[in-house]
């Protein structure tokens, strides 16, 4: 009992430090233990669900070591994400589980594998949707060591640590094989130094630079929706008075301009005010900042997500919105398109509308509010950037929709005071780096407070703004052009993951009904 309690928690601090801001070089060996306590189980009923019980508390520990943060915004955050991700994990390896004391081993781990990464593709499409502990994601501090991910996205990730694995609990199942041994230190070392190759070789693209200005207010969250928002305006007024004058692009956080404002006009005195203050110090420069936006639809032309309007006809929408403003007041919209559950989104509505007063305000607007369908690239001076706004940067396949609509580097506007100063924020702005390299962009990231900064295509991290640091960065960001095997087809490797997960069921459902008839006869 109690080395089967040390196996659980060391596969959770194994499985835990490239989310706490340590290192993701652990994840290829985090599950062993847990594998190891599956093997010493027979196949029995009562057995599995021994094993049920030590992987429920594997995964739920994992989940509430890194994701503990999201309770400084709402106690029911990490509740949920817990049980959420953990029915998915859970799923994955008690299948494998099944499969391994019924079926050949080789069909157990192609289980494990297939089941596993369609789970965390499924993170990402479904309902419910929190991709925050994609395996691939836990390398966010290691990027030298995940180059290749321009080819394979973080589900490329999840498929080298599962492989590790696999051949790393083997290896140590026959400790005196070293062909095994062998095997599994190929499987670590070879993708890693094949990385650090990319890493050294790299080279910038030669297309020239944007200059970019991001802006970072230091605003607290809790008060930004609540309090004065003239003292607000002031605040961003004053800072951008410090935006050099031959800035091109100049970036402002989430939510960073107060108020509602009406599509397509999208007009009011505060607006006013930037679009002046644009012409007379940076006339060149596209001002890009988040917004609450309205869209008006006459009753019976509504959207899915549209409210009723108080004493009045018709509907509208509330989307949380990147505005682009140039000189000459011309607009830019892009409408976020991946919203955080239970606070911008509601799912399965039928189901979960009564939970509504569960739910904390992290937006400026409570419950489901309009979505965006693709990532809307915003085009000046001959170059084109994406305005990625804040969640929408943990989709990798979702965040390549700007690239590939044209967008030579990336921005992403975020608001992550949410969680004080814990490593939700400086996780979210590391996975960053991740996006930097799927899709070779280099990105300029403005958040309300948190961290600010430049990263470059190679996932380097350039000139920083800290937590509760108010201020204004520029930098010569470079431009790019080639999209990369990833960006043109996303996700593949989970879409092949859904397939090769149904061909193995059926195989072994028809292995274990091959198995019963000849057990018959």
């Amino acid at each position: 009992m109690s080395r089967k309690l040390a196996a659980a928690i060391g596969s959770v601090v194994l499985l835990s430090g490239g989310w706490l801001s340590l290192t993701g070089l652990t994840l290829p060996m985090a599950l062993v233990p847990l594998l190891w306590i599956g093997s010493t189980y027979d196949a029995s009923r009562r057995s599995w669900w021994k094993v049920f019980g030590w992987a429920a508390l594997t995964f739920a520990l994992w989940n509430a070591a890194t994701v503990w943060w999201i309770w400084y915004a709402t106690p029911v955050g990490p509740i949920a994400a817990t049980l959420a991700s953990t029915t998915l994990n859970l799923l994955a390896f008690m299948l494998y589980h099944t499969v391994s004391k019924k079926a050949p081993k080789a069909l157990a781990y192609t289980v494990l594998a297939a089941a596993w990464i369609a789970t965390e593709y499924w993170y990402t499409v479904g309902e419910f949707s929190w991709p925050w502990l994609i395996l691939g994601n836990g390398f966010s501090h290691d990027v030298w060591a995940v180059q290749w991910y321009e080819y394979t996205g973080v589900l490329g990730g999840s498929l080298w640590v599962l492989l590790c694995n696999i051949l790393f609990f083997e290896a140590w199942q026959a400790r005196r094989n070293v062909r095994r041994w062998a095997a599994a230190g190929c499987m670590l070392l070879l993708p890693m130094l094949l990385s650090l190759g990319m890493w050294l070789g790299w080279k910038e693209p030669d297309e020239g630079t944007a200059r970019v200005t991001i802006v970072q207010p230091n605003v607290d969250c809790y008060d930004k929706f609540h309090t004065d928002a003239g003292r607000q305006e002031r605040n961003i007024v004053d800072l951008l008075t410090q935006v050099p004058s031959d800035a091109q692009f100049v970036f402002l956080p989430e939510t960073a301009v107060p108020g509602y404002y009406w599509e397509p006009a999208i007009e009011s005195p505060f607006i006013e005010e930037m679009t002046d203050t644009l012409r007379r110090r940076f006339p060149g420069a596209l001002l890009v900042t988040g917004a609450n936006t309205l869209r008006y639809y006459p009753a019976g032309t509504q959207s899915r997500t549209a409210r009723p309007l108080r004493g009045c006809e018709g509907y509208h929408d509330i989307y949380n919105t990147a505005l682009g403003l140039d000189s000459a007041a011309q607009r830019q919209i892009h409408h976020k398109g991946r919203l955080v559950i239970g606070v911008e989104k509601t799912p399965m509505p039928w189901l979960f509308e009564w939970l509504e007063f569960l739910v904390i305000d992290l937006g400026g607007t409570l419950g489901q509010i309009g979505v965006g369908q693709h990532g809307t690239a915003f085009e000046h001076d001959g170059i084109t950037t994406g305005p990625a706004i804040c969640y929408e940067g943990l989709y990798g396949d979702f965040y390549g929709g700007f690239v590939r609509r044209g967008a030579r580097f990336m921005a992403i506007i975020s608001n992550d005071g949410w969680w004080g100063d814990t490593p939700g924020y400086r996780h979210l702005f590391t996975i960053s780096r991740l996006r930097a390299i799927e899709h070779r962009r280099a990105v300029a990231r403005a958040a309300n407070t948190g961290r600010s900064g430049f990263i470059s295509a190679r996932g380097d991290i350039g000139p920083t703004l800290e937590w509760e640091e108010r201020g204004v960065l520029t930098a010569d960001v470079p431009l790019a052009s080639r999209q990369t095997f990833y960006t043109r087809y996303g996700d593949y490797v989970g879409r092949m993951a859904e397939y090769l997960l149904l061909l193995s069921v059926l195989y072994y459902i028809a292995y274990r009904v091959k198995k019963r008839n000849h057990l018959v006869q």
